[in-house]
């Protein structure tokens, strides 16, 4: 009697749970058509039950749309390869979830698009997900474009963007300096470089010479690593900043008496393809002092000079555990001169993950700080988010990071370790990491 009971109380209990846990739905509303060079509001709403675990929301959009987060319902917005992600740590409380954005549409645009997507959840350790009912939208051409420049959306991402990177506009690699003014009532002047970075995310360096009688001291960086040496000024990025476009800046300061102007020289380098490339920094009499990103992007797009490059090429050499370009290698090399850090990180393939066990904005010496934990595995550091980041271990499965982060907790002081993600190099979350290979999560 009392099995059947039990056997009974279970049944009901696991018809409670598939219950609850099927009842997820996702809901999207967007109009049916557009005009050309106007905005789309997409609003999605899910029902999410009673769980509140990790989750993400994607869609794939074609090029030629940009989106714009307006409701993210506290959930981290993220837009790259044409692919909109919202992704939450924990789900908010309530049972009901509203997000939106616009979907800015270029005014070259026409045709028909579907748009869809899925809301992917973690329930009981288990991967689901739910499919959002498509939505066809027809993008009507703007009455305001010459027909000759209207493109269908189906083949924008071909017939458009190689166009925009083979030309002269914002996608190519450039480096301009302002003509050097002398800064008010000083007799310093200020050198403002804007970099144009294209695609570029890693390893980068600007090198500037300086005349004879000028120091150099920096005033911008960027979170490059500033020198000044012999007569060289060096800004050097590990990973480069997120914007397209940035400036940096520095002022040289004249010797007493000295009155000529000066006459820079410089050369802006970075990796492609595996191999170091350098290019020729232009000067132009132009403003790049407080100037907001729609005017860099024009100045950038109205210099339309030939770029001289590659002047310098780096044929790769073998991987054997160190960074293999010329480039990475002067980076390391400034980093333990000018700020004492060693190890740094390098990237690796795949999901994999890391301990992370400190932090901090200053430089330290990693071997004489950590020593006194007697850790089995090296120290390695990265620069992310403004701050210097310490790590332990490299684990391809979840569960092996989770331990080792215990194992940290039981035989150290240090108590606040804790896990970190990474793809292809880059961090991301735990929980998209956990979504993409489908590992369990432990606490």
């Amino acid at each position: 009697m009392i099995k059947h009971l039990l056997l009974l109380v279970n049944m009901f209990i696991l018809l409670v749970l598939n219950f609850i846990f099927s009842d997820v739905s996702v809901n999207m509303n967007a109009p049916g058509q557009v005009e050309a060079g106007n905005e789309i509001y997409v609003e999605i709403t899910l029902n999410k039950s009673d769980f509140d675990s990790f989750a993400r929301f994607q869609q794939e959009i074609p090029a030629g749309l940009t989106p714009v987060p307006v409701n993210t319902a506290n959930a981290d917005f993220s837009f790259k390869d044409q692919k909109i992600k919202f992704i939450w740590l924990k789900l908010p409380a309530e049972q009901e979830i509203t997000i939106s954005y616009k979907l800015q549409v270029d005014q070259r645009l026409k045709g028909t698009f579907n748009l869809n997507g899925t809301f992917s959840y973690i329930v009981n350790n288990e991967r689901k997900s739910v499919e959002v009912d498509s939505k066809y939208i027809v993008i009507n051409p703007s009455s305001t474009i010459d027909p000759k420049l209207i493109v269908d959306i189906n083949d924008f991402k071909n017939l458009v963007a190689p166009v925009q990177k083979t030309g002269s506009g914002v996608e190519q690699v450039k480096c301009i300096r302002q003509t050097p003014y002398l800064a008010q009532g000083s007799n310093e002047y200020l050198v403002n470089l804007l970099v144009n970075k294209g695609n570029k995310e890693k390893f980068a360096k600007i090198q500037e010479m300086v005349p004879e009688g000028f120091s150099a001291v920096a005033l911008e960086s960027k979170e490059a690593i500033f020198t000044f040496k012999d007569q060289t000024v060096k800004l050097l990025w590990m990973n480069l900043p997120t914007d397209p476009c940035f400036v940096v800046s520095y002022k040289l300061v004249p010797n007493e008496g000295l009155t000529e102007n000066p006459n820079m020289d410089g050369t802006f380098s970075y990796i492609e393809n595996d191999n170091t490339l350098s290019i020729n920094i232009i000067e132009r009499d132009v403003n790049l002092e407080n100037v907001s990103m729609e005017n860099l992007l024009a100045i950038i797009t109205s210099t339309r000079e030939a770029i001289t490059g590659p002047i310098d090429y780096v044929q790769p050499q073998d991987y054997t555990g160190k960074v293999k370009i010329e480039i990475a290698e002067s980076a390391l090399k400034l980093i333990r001169e000018n700020t004492k850090l060693t190890n740094m990180l390098e990237p690796e393939s795949g999901i994999y993950y890391r301990v992370q066990i400190a932090a901090g904005h200053r430089p330290i010496n990693i071997s004489r700080y950590f020593n006194k934990y007697n850790l089995d595995k090296e120290v390695r550091t990265e620069f992310h988010e403004g701050w210097r980041k310490y790590s332990v271990g490299s684990f391809y499965v979840y569960k092996a990071a989770r331990d080792y982060r215990v194992h940290i907790w039981n035989t150290t002081t240090i108590d606040d370790a804790f896990v970190s993600a990474y793809n292809e190099g880059k961090r991301v979350t735990v929980q998209e990491a956990l979504m993409i290979t489908s590992h369990e999560w432990y606490r």
